[in-house]
């Protein structure tokens, strides 16, 4: 049977509309539709070499079948855009062609003077005008004709940018660019435009040889993927519209896949229907990484040749080794101490509020964080060493003073599953590590630990506060720049480290840091204890280890408050206190007082809830070390 029996018995009409076909390495990028034109340009070369030299398409049907990870939630995100999303340069690359239906280039707006920083902006597909087909819109001589439809158009203004940042590694940052949100839903988008993977699965499986009919049907089989892949709406007439130019000059060679037949009345379908399309499934364990696990898959060859071993496309990249778990039953109890989740939503015209300030730390019984200054000290168990880490995901950033750096070498990183680098994509729930060094101690080095995290993909660069009038050498400035991190400096940082925390919050706030976990050292813990500066402070997480470490350590113990007579006072007393038990640790949470509460109060427990277990005591959180 050739393929004009089977559009007669299937029959539809070519809608100029749906047309796509497209290179996955072709960004959306130049005015107008360029999808589009490319179609133009394909049909333009058929014409010209008998379509023998058109590219074979590097996506197949395994592209749907085996999609990227997280792949409807990421189209959803990438059409809203409501907070800044950060991706690796592959994963933009993975991710963006299924979402172009939505995008269109309008200009770009260049590279800085480093080269290393790309911006360009994109607008919403239906901000063109509404196109309406002419009479006159002839074709050239020798081209068939096309059902042009209405356009629709004028209807959408939101609009977003796109910064490839590239330096010790690469990446993308897309960022909203107004208060214009979407008169229309992803779905709506789907419906009038498919995104080039889909229209490049249906071209590359008819240039093997198959029935647009036949390549419809196979597409079609999970309806689920199919629709997560943006292609809901696909039909047969977008398959003969992906595939127009090559067919013209190889039509008569088509034929149905392997396993399938014609039948008269109903299309395409399986010679026997109770085979399962997609057997072998490869392994659905979202951890696994085998490298040589293959399927066989009839609609990948050729008509009439053996199908070979294909690897499983978007295996799931290997975790790093300390990559911590904290199970989600353990978090109801952190939830009311932490950052609202998502933010309240921003405006151009909205001045940034203060973050979110969230206090925490752990201690031995008698109140140290360290058996001595500038020692690394281990207090935690394994347990709450997740539950830090999952407090680090709830926030922006990270901030800590220059001790604590200059100690600890710090990597500043998530190392929870899921958080970017460790089961994520690009830097989801990697805060931004902030250090306040007012002399610029901390000579970083492309050995520094939180500099290889972030050339591994499992850290954001660190952005360092230092006090004016510092000459840094332009090697260091170099240095952070090209791993992406940043000076900070602030006329309201003494040198003498008596830092203004109003200033340094609101200057956070203006970057986009809507939270901030403070982690330490001693320093910047007792400091923003004192009355000056508490009220800065939202909540507290302090862990407590059974240990005593004696005298002569890092004490957390802020400078004792007295009245008009001269009477000592206490520093703090927090309220809406909760205790839990996490891996044989204490942990307390709570809401800071203001200046007036607590003051003078008895010494209970302050309006507090009582002890809360948080998987038994001595029970650890599974993790893997």
């Amino acid at each position: 049977m050739d393929e004009s029996s089977a559009q007669s018995n299937i029959g539809g009409s070519v809608q100029e509309g749906d047309a796509q076909a497209k290179s996955p390495q072709t960004p959306s990028h130049g005015e107008g539709d360029v999808s589009g034109q490319v179609q133009a340009d394909l049909v333009e070369a058929a014409d010209g070499n008998n379509g023998e030299d058109l590219p074979m398409p590097k996506r197949n049907i395994n592209d749907l079948r085996f999609p990227p990870p997280y792949l409807s939630e990421m189209r959803q995100r990438l059409f809203e855009v409501r907070q800044q999303i950060e991706l690796k340069v592959d994963e933009f690359e993975r991710y963006w062609p299924f979402i172009d239906n939505v995008w269109v280039r309008q200009h770009r707006a260049g590279t800085d003077r480093s080269g290393r920083v790309t911006t360009d902006y994109y607008a919403c597909r239906l901000q063109r005008p509404t196109y309406t087909p002419r009479k006159s819109d002839a074709r050239p001589e020798g081209k068939p004709l096309r059902k042009k439809q209405t356009r629709e158009g004028g209807t959408c203004q939101m609009r977003i940018k796109t910064v490839r940042f590239d330096g010790a590694f690469s990446k993308y940052t897309i960022t909203k660019v107004g208060d214009h949100e979407h008169t229309h839903d992803l779905d709506h988008m789907d419906r009038i435009k498919r995104n080039t993977v889909v229209m490049e699965i249906a071209r590359a499986e008819v240039m093997k040889g198959f029935m647009p009919a036949s390549v419809f049907t196979i597409m079609s089989e999970d309806d689920g993927k199919l629709a997560a892949a943006g292609g809901r709406y696909l039909n047969r007439n977008d398959v003969r519209n992906a595939s127009q130019a090559w067919r013209r000059h190889h039509g008569d060679q088509l034929a149905v896949h392997p396993g399938y037949k014609y039948d008269h009345g109903n299309g395409i379908i399986r010679e026997d229907p109770s085979s399962d399309p997609n057997a072998p499934h490869p392994p659905t364990n979202g951890n696994t990484t085998t490298a040589d696990t293959t399927m066989l898959d009839p609609a990948l060859t050729a008509p009439g040749s053996t199908p070979p071993p294909v690897p499983i496309l978007n295996p799931a990249p290997p975790l790093p080794p300390n990559t911590l778990y904290f199970p989600p039953t353990e978090r109801d109890f952190l939830q009311p101490y932490l950052p609202p989740q998502p933010p309240p939503p921003l405006t151009a015209n909205t001045p940034s509020p203060l973050p979110h300030i969230t206090l925490t730390y752990a201690t031995s019984l008698d109140s140290f964080l360290a058996i001595a200054p500038g020692v690394q000290t281990a207090l935690s168990s394994p347990a709450t060493k997740a539950m830090t880490h999952y407090l680090r995901t709830r926030h922006d950033a990270i901030l800590i003073g220059i001790g604590t750096a200059l100690a600890d070498d710090p990597t500043l990183n998530a190392r929870l599953f899921g958080a970017g680098g460790f089961g994520g994509v690009g830097w989801d729930l990697q805060p931004r590590p902030v250090v306040i060094d007012p002399h610029a101690r901390w000579h970083l080095t492309a050995q520094s630990a939180i500099l290889q995290a972030v050339a591994r993909g499992e850290a954001k660069a660190p952005w360092i506060i230092i006090a004016p009038g510092f000459a840094i050498e332009p090697s260091r400035l170099e240095l952070l720049k090209f791993y992406g991190g940043r000076y900070l400096g602030l006329p309201d940082l003494e040198k003498e480290y008596r830092a203004s925390w109003e200033a340094i919050f609101r200057a956070l706030a203006a970057e986009g840091i809507r939270s901030v976990m403070v982690e330490g050292g001693g320093v910047v813990i007792n400091e923003l204890l004192q009355g000056e500066y508490r009220d800065f402070v939202s909540s507290v997480v302090v862990t407590v280890a059974p240990v005593y470490l004696g005298t002569g350590g890092v004490v957390v113990c802020p400078t004792r408050n007295v009245d008009q007579g001269g009477r000592a006072r206490e520093v703090v007393r927090f309220r809406e206190v909760r205790w839990g038990c996490v891996g044989g640790d204490g942990v307390m949470c709570g809401m800071v007082a203001g200046a007036e509460e607590g003051v003078g109060g008895d010494a209970g427990g302050g309006g507090g809830e009582g002890v809360e277990g948080m998987g038994g005591m001595g029970e650890g959180v599974r993790f893997m070390a």
